[in-house]
C-alpha cells in the first residue's frame, strides 16, 4: 500500500509539471503552493520516519501531523491568493501554526534526504532573524517578532513562495521531467555504449568512459552524488577490473559525475535559478557556462591521458566494446535525435523555456511508441516505461524541491536582516580594495559554506551571501555568480565533507581519503579556472572576438599545462624540471598580459615539439634496434 502511494504520488507529479508545461502555469502562488503540497507529501512517503524500527507507530503520526500542516498551509494560500497578493494581511496564530509546520516539514524532509547540515543551516537563519538584535557588532539588527516573520514566509511572494520554489515549479521541474524520459526511454543506455565507443581504445579508456558517461549524464542530472551512484555502478568496477586501483578509480568517477553540474543545459538546476536571481536570460547563463565546463572536462580527461601513459593503464578489449551498428541503430538515437530537435524547435520559436522541454518530452514519448509498439505486449510495456519515467521525474523533484524550498526560506531571513549585506561588508573590509583578495576569501568561504549540501541549494546559499562582496568591488554580476557557483559546486569533492567522494569510496570499497586525494587532483584546474573568470572576461562569452579569443588561448594553455603537472607528463628527464616549467606556464597564463599568454604559449608549443622529438628519437632507436 505505502509503495502503491508513493508511485502514485510521483507520478501525479510528474503529470502536474507535464500539465503545466504544456498549457503554461497557473498564477504564481498557486503553482507554487500546489508543487509545495506535492513535494512535501510525496517526500514524507519516500522518506519515513522511523521506517524499519520498532517505534514507526510514532513516525506515523509524526509524519501525518507534518503533512496535515503542510497541504493546509498550501491550500490556505490558494484559497486566500487574492487576499495576500492585493493586501498585507497581518499574522494571526492560525498563520503561525500552519508557518511552523510547512517550515519543519520541509526541513525534517531535507534531513532525511541529505542530511542534518543544510537544515541546520536554514534554521539558524530563522534564529538570526528572530535574535539578531541580541548580536553585537556589524552582524546584529534590529530585530524581528514572529509575526512579521510569518507574514514574510507565508503570506506575501518573498518568503516560502518566493523566486527559487518558482523556478523548481516550473523551468527545473521541466528539465527534470525531460531529463528522466529521455533516460528512461533508452538515452541512459545510448550515452553508455557511446562512451565506450568514443573512448574505450585509447590510453586510460575505461577512466575516459567514466569521463564521457558521466558528463553526458550530468548535463541532464540534478545531483553530482545522483551521477555517481548512477553511472560508478559501471564504471568504477570496470576500472578496477583494468588494473586501476581503487581510490584512482573512484576518484575519477567524482570528479566526471560533478563536471556535470557545472555543463549547460542544466548545470544541476542552478543555470535557471541563476538567470532569475542576476536577471539575465537562462541562455546567457548557458552560453557563458561553455568554456568553463569544455575546460573542466578537458583538464580531466587530459590528467587522466597522462596517467594512464605513465602507469601502462589497460585500454578496454574489444568483446566488451558495443558495435556502431548497435550504438546508432535509428530505434536508439531516432528519439533522442527528436526529442532534441523538437526542444531546439520550441526555443528557436520562442516559446518558454519550459514549453520547450514539453515539446523535447512530447517528441521523446510519440518517437519512442511509434518505435517500439507492434503489440499489445509492446504497448503495456512502452506505457509503463513511460509511467516510471514520470514516476522517476517526481521522486528526482522531491530531492530538488525540497532543497530549493529550504533554501528560499533561508535567502528569504537573509534579505530580511540585510544579512549578505553585512558580511559582504566585513569581506570587503578585511581585504581591502584588492579584487584578487577579496575573491580568494570568498572561494574559500564558499567551499565551506558549500560542503555537504548539493549543488543548486549550494549555489544559492553563497549567491545571497557571498557574490554581493565581489559585485561590491565592480565585478560583473554574471562572473561574481559563476565564480561562487563553482566553488560551492567543487565543495563535493574537496576535503573533508565530500559527499561524491564518499558515495564513489563506497563503490569502490577503499577509503574516501585516498579517493579524494585522486579527486582533487583530477579537478585541480577547476580551483584556479574560476579566478581566470576575473581576469578574462571573455571567459564567460564577455566582450568582443579579441577578449573571447584570448580567454580560450589562456584557458587551453593553462589547463593543459595545469593537466600535465598533475599527470605526471614526462618532457625531461628531470621531475623536478619538468614540474617546474609546467607550473611556470600555467602561471604566466592566468595573468591577463599579451606578454606573459605569450611566454606561456611558447613554451607549451616548446614543450611539445620536445615531447615528439623525443617520441620520434625513440621510435627510430627500436627500428634501427629491430633491423
Amino acid at each position: 500500500m505505502h509503495a502503491f502511494a508513493t508511485k502514485a504520488m510521483a507520478v501525479l507529479l510528474g503529470l502536474f509539471i507535464l500539465y503545466t508545461s504544456a498549457f503554461g502555469a497557473f498564477e504564481g502562488l498557486i503553482q507554487r503552493a500546489i508543487f509545495v503540497g506535492l513535494i512535501v507529501g510525496l517526500g514524507l512517503l519516500m522518506f519515513p520516519l522511523g521506517a524499519g524500527t520498532r517505534w514507526r507507530p510514532f513516525g506515523i503520526a509524526v509524519d501525518l501531523a507534518a503533512a496535515g500542516l503542510s497541504v493546509a498551509a498550501c491550500a490556505y494560500t490558494v484559497v486566500n491568493y487574492d487576499e495576500i497578493m492585493e493586501s498585507l494581511p497581518t499574522a494571526t496564530g492560525l498563520d503561525i501554526a500552519l508557518t511552523a509546520g510547512l517550515v519543519l516539514s520541509v526541513l525534517e524532509i531535507s534531513r532525511r534526504a541529505i542530511g542534518g547540515i543544510f537544515p541546520a543551516i536554514a534554521l539558524a537563519g530563522l534564529a538570526y532573524a528572530l535574535l539578531g538584535q541580541y548580536l553585537p557588532g556589524a552582524l546584529g539588527h534590529r530585530g524581528f517578532d514572529i509575526y512579521f516573520v510569518t507574514e514574510t514566509l507565508l503570506l506575501g511572494d518573498l518568503g516560502i513562495w518566493g523566486l527559487l520554489v518558482g523556478v523548481a515549479s516550473t523551468t527545473i521541474g521541466a528539465f527534470i521531467l525531460f531529463g528522466s524520459v529521455l533516460l528512461f526511454t533508452g538515452g541512459g543506455q545510448t550515452f553508455m555504449d557511446l562512451a565506450i565507443r568514443l573512448s574505450g581504445r585509447s590510453p586510460g579508456g575505461a577512466a575516459k568512459i567514466a569521463t564521457v558517461a558521466s558528463g553526458l549524464f550530468g548535463t541532464i542530472s540534478g545531483s553530482a552524488v545522483a551521477n555517481v551512484a548512477t553511472t560508478g555502478n559501471f564504471t568504477i568496477p570496470l576500472m578496477k577490473r583494468l588494473g586501476y586501483g581503487p581510490a584512482l578509480a573512484g576518484g575519477i568517477e567524482a570528479v566526471a559525475s560533478t563536471g556535470g553540474q557545472i555543463a549547460p543545459p542544466v548545470m544541476g538546476a542552478a543555470a535557471f535559478v541563476m538567470a532569475e536571481i542576476i536577471g539575465r536570460s537562462y541562455f546567457d547563463i548557458a552560453k557563458a557556462a561553455v568554456l568553463p565546463a569544455f575546460l573542466y572536462y578537458l583538464g580531466a580527461f587530459a590528467t587522466i591521458h597522462f596517467i594512464a601513459l605513465n602507469r601502462g593503464l589497460r585500454t578496454v578489449p574489444e568483446s566488451e566494446m558495443p558495435p556502431w551498428r548497435t550504438v546508432l541503430a535509428p530505434g536508439r538515437v531516432g528519439p533522442i535525435v527528436i526529442a532534441f530537435a523538437a526542444l531546439l524547435f520550441g526555443i528557436l520559436t520562442g516559446r518558454s523555456v519550459q514549453t520547450a522541454a514539453f515539446f523535447g518530452v512530447t517528441g521523446l514519448f510519440a518517437s519512442f511508441l511509434v518505435l517500439n509498439v507492434r503489440s499489445v505486449a509492446n504497448l503495456r510495456r512502452s506505457l509503463k516505461v513511460i509511467v516510471d519515467s514520470l514516476e522517476d521525474a517526481g521522486k528526482a523533484l522531491v530531492m530538488i524541491g525540497v532543497l530549493l524550498a529550504g533554501a528560499q526560506i533561508l535567502v528569504s531571513m537573509v534579505n530580511l536582516t540585510g544579512l549578505g549585506v553585512a558580511l559582504s561588508s566585513l569581506i570587503v573590509s578585511m581585504a581591502g580594495s584588492s579584487v584578487w583578495l577579496i575573491a580568494l576569501v570568498t572561494g574559500l568561504v564558499c567551499l565551506v559554506l558549500g560542503m555537504g549540501i548539493p549543488t543548486t541549494a549550494a549555489y544559492v546559499l553563497v549567491a545571497a551571501v557571498l557574490a554581493p562582496a565581489l559585485v561590491k568591488v565592480g565585478v560583473d554580476p554574471i562572473i561574481a555568480h559563476m565564480f561562487v557557483f563553482y566553488y560551492a559546486t567543487i565543495s563535493v569533492i574537496t576535503p573533508p565533507v565530500c559527499v561524491a567522494v564518499f558515495v564513489a569510496a563506497g563503490i569502490a570499497q577503499t577509503g574516501w581519503l585516498s579517493v579524494a586525494r585522486e579527486a582533487c587532483k583530477l579537478g585541480a584546474v577547476t580551483y584556479v579556472i574560476p579566478f581566470m573568470f576575473i581576469a578574462y572576461p571573455g571567459m564567460l562569452a564577455n566582450g568582443g572576438w579579441l577578449e573571447i579569443g584570448e580567454a580560450v588561448v589562456s584557458g587551453l594553455v593553462f589547463t593543459m599545462a595545469f593537466a600535465a603537472f598533475f599527470g605526471g607528463a614526462r618532457f625531461f628527464d628531470s621531475r623536478l624540471l619538468n614540474g617546474g616549467i609546467l607550473l611556470l606556464i600555467a602561471v604566466l597564463s592566468v595573468f591577463p598580459t599579451w606578454t606573459g599568454l605569450g611566454l606561456a604559449t611558447g613554451g607549451f608549443v616548446l614543450l611539445w615539439l620536445t615531447r615528439w622529438h623525443r617520441i620520434r628519437r625513440v621510435d627510430d632507436s627500436s627500428q634501427a634496434a629491430g633491423t
